[in-house]
């Protein structure tokens, strides 16, 4: 026999819950809790009832009558791992909803009353834990970027595949975050901006470490004539960059590799590392750069961009004991540093800085568009690495504009040359001239 939802229900609640009603009894009296702390959120339980207000863009949905047990311990972590479980839920934008709870939280933080979180821990232990699941899916945890692969990410990124945040103008800025074209032309904008920063001159040798599927690479042999090595730890990025280079006709002056950055042994006039330098934690970063630096010319340039602190400013460790969700799944073992200490680990391994640029606001409109893109494509999403990658996705995404659009977190590019670099003075000669 097969037992549906409800007979599973009944045989898992304890005896002091014995029916969704009473467990939905909890969850109301919960709400109310926290109501008159001023947390009134949108509710909507498994039994189609509703709680808090109905102006909102979003509501909250519980579709199990264990889903609110789930968030125990209460940690962004917690919340997280519940949202891709499948056991909490979003009607209306995930953005919104997160925006709001920020807010919230931020308003009512120390709010509630001791005596009031210990009444409601209470509740909420005395609610079921769900049952098993049969799932072999569940039981391994998503923690890598390159999961998806080569059809994932088409779904999300631009046209030219360019997987860091773009520069916007004013009129791209404004365009909707289903406007594809925008990004694209964002994503080159940002390409010819780190090539114009570095300076590259035709025939100069240039790395791009972390080469994703070769847009930069390519965006620098094609515009400013240099002899360009990419790297990727990617099988399949590697590949289909080779595909487009080869289309491109560049296979003469761009040579891709399936390559550890600390496997290049050649030297460069210009490095660029986008994105590269959160992900081995704040202890392996000065090795990081020694390695580049190592890898530079005499006159020599690099390029850094990363996402680093905000508000609070503070090293975090994102190592799994100290994760949130974002830097759990997208970040594992890595950690994020404020600005002031890339550049005083840039300075200590023999470089000078000559810009340092802040692109918060730029990487907040860059996942707002890959949000929205995956969002328009999220059947074939979750057909192509399953409703839980799929979700993890959608919830990092969103959660990260949060992060960049109230300071929590930045990006932000910082050119540092050898001592003897020639570059021209000012800064109109970065601007990029693309598209």
């Amino acid at each position: 026999m097969v037992l549906g939802p409800e007979d599973v229900m009944l045989r898992t609640l304890p005896r002091s819950l014995r029916t969704a009603g009473d467990a939905a009894e909890v969850a109301r009296r919960m709400h109310d809790r926290l109501a008159r702390h001023g947390l009134e959120l949108p509710v909507r339980l498994w039994d189609g009832s509703t709680l808090g207000p109905d102006q909102m863009p979003y509501r909250l949905v519980l579709p199990h009558p264990w889903s609110v047990r789930q968030l125990l311990p209460a940690s962004d972590l917690t919340a997280g791992d519940v949202y891709v479980s499948g056991y909490l839920d979003i009607e209306g934008s995930l953005i919104d909803a997160l925006h709001h709870l920020h807010g919230v939280r931020s308003a009512t933080d120390g709010g509630i009353p001791p005596r009031t979180r210990v009444a409601m821990t209470r509740d909420l232990w005395s609610l079921p834990a769900p049952p098993s699941s049969n799932d072999d899916g569940d039981a391994t945890a998503i923690r890598h970027h390159d999961d998806g692969g080569n059809d994932f990410y088409p779904l999300i990124l631009d046209y030219g595949l360019v997987y860091s945040c773009a520069i916007f103008d004013a009129d791209d800025a404004a365009a909707p975050a289903e406007d594809r074209s925008a990004l694209t032309r964002a994503q080159v904008r940002k390409l010819d901006t780190v090539c114009r920063k570095l300076h590259l001159q035709p025939g100069e040798r240039f790395l791009d470490i972390g080469c994703g599927w070769g847009a930069l690479a390519l965006h620098a042999a094609r515009h400013y004539g240099v002899e360009a090595v990419g790297i990727t730890r990617s099988p399949a990025q590697a590949e289909l960059a080779r595909e487009s280079v080869e289309a491109a006709g560049l296979a003469e002056r761009i040579e891709i590799r399936v390559a550890d950055y600390r496997e290049v042994t050649e030297t460069f006039d210009g490095i660029a590392s986008l994105g590269m330098g959160e992900h081995g934690g704040h202890q392996a970063l000065g090795a990081y750069v020694e390695v580049l630096v190592r890898a530079l010319r005499p006159g020599g340039r690099l390029l850094n961009q990363g996402i680093t602190t905000g508000r609070p400013i503070e090293v975090r460790d994102l190592s799994q004991a100290k994760a949130t969700f974002v830097g759990a799944n997208v970040f594992p073992g890595g950690a994020l540093i404020p600005v002031e200490e890339m550049v005083r680990v840039l300075h200590a391994a023999g470089l000078e800085t000559r810009d340092v640029e802040q692109l918060r606001p730029h990487y907040a409109l860059t996942l707002r568009h890959w949000v929205a893109n995956l969002e328009a494509a999220w059947d074939e999403a979750v057909a192509e690495v399953g409703e839980r990658t799929a979700r993890m996705w959608r919830a990092c995404m969103s959660g990260s504009v949060i992060d960049f659009e109230t300071g929590a977190l930045g990006v932000v590019q910082i050119l540092a040359v050898m001592p003897d670099a020639r570059l021209p003075l000012g800064r109109d000669w970065m601007r990029p001239t693309r598209p």
